[in-house]
């Protein structure tokens, strides 16, 4: 295998760790000798053992001096939960670590590669950067940016209609469509609804019956106007949902009820009855460890995030339907002039069955390469 097709396989271990390593960054590792794969391994956890370490372990019986280790991000050189991984990589005397891209943390940012260096390894840098850097991407807006990174999600007509003019929306995608998402919402650590989508749709905002790590589900619900009824409230799975409302709020009944039923209440900043959305992902983030959120809706959630600048990725799933007179995916913000036109930066477009999946980026992001 040559060095291209040795990192993808490194990447393709990373992917393994899902969300179960975040906020830490998904890491895969390989170790070759003599041209052979002879141990592998990956971050499976927060708190486990980084990708190196594993993949030394995972060795066994094999004198790995003049090995090659083949990594998609910079080993670190700090101690956290774990040792340094690159401690044991010199001190298993490898020749050569072949890396994707650095870490843009500041207790790492090159240190590792320069540890490496100094100690006789040769080092490579740069195989599949950008392939490397898209992986991470949530962990490097939290490292470079200090924020969570978010993720639109959009099922919509051809004219841009997510309900009719009576809310009705379920369901205007196709069933391939449906089953995308909730593989989204298996990457992500947190999922946002709007009071209206939480009441209209009493959605159950799970991975239904795909593995994985249930994400934070997080209902915007200023004053606590919600029903108790709500399948977000009483399902089997509420120690995971967060009611974001007025921090101005005070205690009430029906407040205390819900965090007796295990449901979390997070007050946050409001202004005009509107949960402010920067101060609430400042603290999903410092609080509830969220690296990564998928917004889901609806129209006044899916504006303000616009509004506001304040997203990164935008998933659009486009049914060949037309609904006259619908609810707009951006209904609550307005523009004047074409000069103030939303830019989007395309990325793929593909079929999904009839549906079109088209994924854009924040033409803005400055903290990967793509």
């Amino acid at each position: 295998m040559n060095k291209v097709q040795l990192m993808q396989r490194a990447i393709e271990l990373a992917k393994l760790g899902g969300n179960y390593v975040h906020p830490n960054p998904r890491v895969g590792a390989v170790i070759v000798k003599n041209d052979e794969i002879v141990a592998e391994g990956y971050h499976r956890y927060f708190g486990g053992m980084h990708a190196e370490i594993e993949a030394i372990n995972n060795a066994k019986g094999i004198d790995l001096e003049g090995a090659t280790l083949v990594v998609n991000l910079e080993p670190c050189t700090h101690f956290g939960k774990t040792p340094p991984c690159v401690d044991a990589i010199i001190e298993k005397k490898f020749s050569k670590v072949i890396i994707a891209t650095k870490d843009p943390n500041p207790l790492v940012a090159g240190k590792g590669i320069e540890k490496l260096k100094s100690a006789g390894i040769e080092v490579e840098i740069g195989i599949m950067e950008k392939e490397a850097q898209w992986l991470n991407r949530f962990f490097f807006k939290n490292i470079i940016e200090n924020k969570p990174y978010v993720i639109l999600k959009v099922a919509q007509s051809l004219d841009g209609s997510i309900a009719t003019k009576n809310y009705e929306s379920q369901w205007i995608t196709n069933e391939q469509s449906r089953k995308y998402g909730y593989l989204l919402r298996r990457e992500v650590d947190a999922i946002i609804v709007g009071k209206t989508t939480a009441q209209r749709d009493n959605p159950s905002l799970t991975l239904h019956e795909l593995e994985g790590k249930t994400p934070w589900r997080v209902i915007l619900d200023t004053n606590l106007s919600l029903p108790l009824e709500l399948k977000v409230f009483v399902d089997d799975v509420r120690v995971n949902t967060i009611v974001a409302v007025d921090e101005n709020m005070p205690s009430t009944r029906k407040m205390e009820n819900l965090k007796i039923g295990g449901v979390k209440i997070l007050p946050a900043l409001a202004k005009d009855n509107l949960i402010d959305l920067e101060d609430l992902l400042y603290k999903l983030k410092e609080e509830f460890q969220v690296s990564a959120i998928l917004v889901e809706g609806g129209a006044g959630v899916f504006s303000n995030f616009i509004k506001e600048g304040l997203w990164d990725e935008i998933h659009f799933f486009i049914a060949p339907k037309i609904i006259p007179g619908g609810k707009n995916a951006f209904a609550d913000h307005f523009v004047n002039s074409l000069s103030e036109a939303v830019q989007l930066r395309p990325l793929l477009v593909e079929p999904l069955e009839n549906d079109i999946h088209l994924i854009s980026i924040n033409p803005n992001i400055s903290f990967i390469s793509v």
